[in-house]
Order: C-alpha cells, then structure tokens, then sequence
C-alpha cells in the first residue's frame, strides 16, 4: 500500500476491517477511509474480534496495523458519540476502547503499526499501544483533545507510556500537530521512513519476528510489559524466574545448540 497514492474511498457497506494473511503475518487494515478510519463502535468490534482471533492462532507470529485511505486514524468517531450522548454510552465506549489497547499489549503475538497520513487522539494512542510502529514521512500525530475541551485522558495511558513525561504534557496540553521526524526523536515511534519505502520497511521488520520461536516471543513480550510496571528489586526477581522457565523450554535448547553447531534453528514452538 502506497500512502501517496491512497487507494479509492470504499463504499459505505465495507467491513470496517480488512485482514490478510502472509507467512505468519496478519495484517489488519482500518476500513473507514470516508470516516477518516476513526474508531466506531464497530470498527473497535471487528478489531477486537481479530486479535483474539489471532491469539489462538499458531500460524500468526506477528501482526501489523495498517489503514486504508489518506489517513491513519482519527480517533474516536465524534459523530457517532454526539448521536449517543450520556454517561452509559460514553463509559461503555471508553471501557470499550481501554479493553480493545488492553488485547493488543497481551496479545502473543508483537503488533506493529503501520502508519501513514494523521494518527490524532486515539489514533495515537492506537500507534502508542503497538509494540512497534513505523511511519512514513509524511505521517503526524497529536493529542488534540484539548482544542474541543476534551482532554485525551486515555490516549494519555499509552502516550506517557512511550514519551518522556514533559515531551507528553507538552503534546497533550497543547494538542499541537509533531511530525514522524519529531515522533521517532521521542520514542512513539521507532522510525520514520521515506513514504515509498514503508511499506518494504514494514514488511522487513516482520519477516524478522516471523523468523524468531514464536514461543520465545510470547514469553518475552509478556515479560516486557510485566517488569516494566515492576520495582527494580521485584523486576529482576520476575525477570530470573522467566529466564529459568524460558531456558526450560525446547526451543531454547534448540536454539542454543543450533548456534554451537552454526547452523539455522529449528523452531518448534515449545
């Protein structure tokens, strides 16, 4: 998918979501190009049913995040929130959201965002929440909730988590627009790559997750967001009995000796 050359608005009878898969990669394509992707209820549905789909799918050993249209994600559709105004609606559409960027951090498999055009609101949360993200170029992000007197209180989960505290205040106090340039200098994303080269730039960073035990990847983003939560003390503790369990596993002692024997490891998963 080439971002400066956006493919057609899709009819308004298109799933929200689109998924296709390739040698362990599914990638899942926001679909609401004429609602600038924005997060409806639906479109947080479909997505969710995907990735628990995919976490009990071994053939998966990694996802990508991608979007159709001239933009990545608009955050929350606010047509649909003002059509549905009052605290039940508003708290089920938050907790909604709050379990869809759960799912993602404890789902098996990494996720990586692919990123073209603007990531707003909790369209960069969503960016925030994968694992990994890559943009082209030409991609923005902002917290802009500030501007309609509606702070991004929970885009704020993610973002604080990627983006030195003062660097997040400063996006989510004054909701301005910070390019991929700036995005990859502050750690929400991890690169920023010519347009034209994201997507081979994607794809390479995913064949190398394919090409790991997918078992080892499991244990080892559970681990991740784990002990970062964790004291120093309680971290290494944890982080030791992983190690223990993963060393355990067939596929470290497999990977151990394919390297003494320098040849191609042979992942079987457990």
């Amino acid at each position: 998918m080439n971002p400066s050359a956006a493919p057609a608005l899709t009819p308004d009878s298109a799933p929200p979501l689109v998924r296709a898969d390739e040698t362990g990669i599914a990638t899942l394509t926001l679909n609401r190009p004429k609602a600038r992707n924005s997060l409806s209820v639906g479109l947080m549905a479909a997505l969710q049913s995907e990735l628990e789909a995919i976490g009990t799918d071994k053939t998966v050993r990694v996802v990508v995040i991608a979007a159709n249209g001239p933009v990545f994600c608009a955050g929350h559709d606010l047509k649909e929130i003002r059509a549905n105004p009052g605290r039940a609606a508003y708290e089920t559409l938050f907790k909604q959201c709050s379990v869809l960027m759960r799912t993602i951090i404890e789902l098996r498999q990494p996720v990586i965002a692919r990123v073209h055009g603007l990531a707003t609101a909790a369209g960069c949360q969503l960016v925030a929440t994968c694992d990994l993200a890559i943009a082209g170029a030409s991609a923005t992000f902002c917290t802009p909730g500030i501007n309609i007197g509606l702070f991004c209180s929970t885009p704020m989960v993610a973002l604080t988590r990627n983006v030195p505290r003062k660097h997040a205040m400063e996006m989510l106090l004054t909701g301005e627009i910070i390019d991929a340039r700036r995005a990859a200098e502050l750690g929400l994303i991890n690169r920023a790559v010519a347009d034209d080269a994201l997507d081979a730039e994607v794809h390479a960073l995913a064949a190398k997750i394919v090409a790991k035990s997918p078992l080892t990847l499991a244990i080892g983003k559970k681990a991740f967001y784990r002990q970062i939560e964790l004291g120093v003390a309680e971290a290494y503790d944890y982080a030791s009995e992983t190690m223990t369990t993963n060393m355990l596993a067939r596929d470290a002692e497999e990977g151990i000796d394919a390297f003494l024997e320098k040849r191609p490891p042979s992942w079987q998963g457990r």
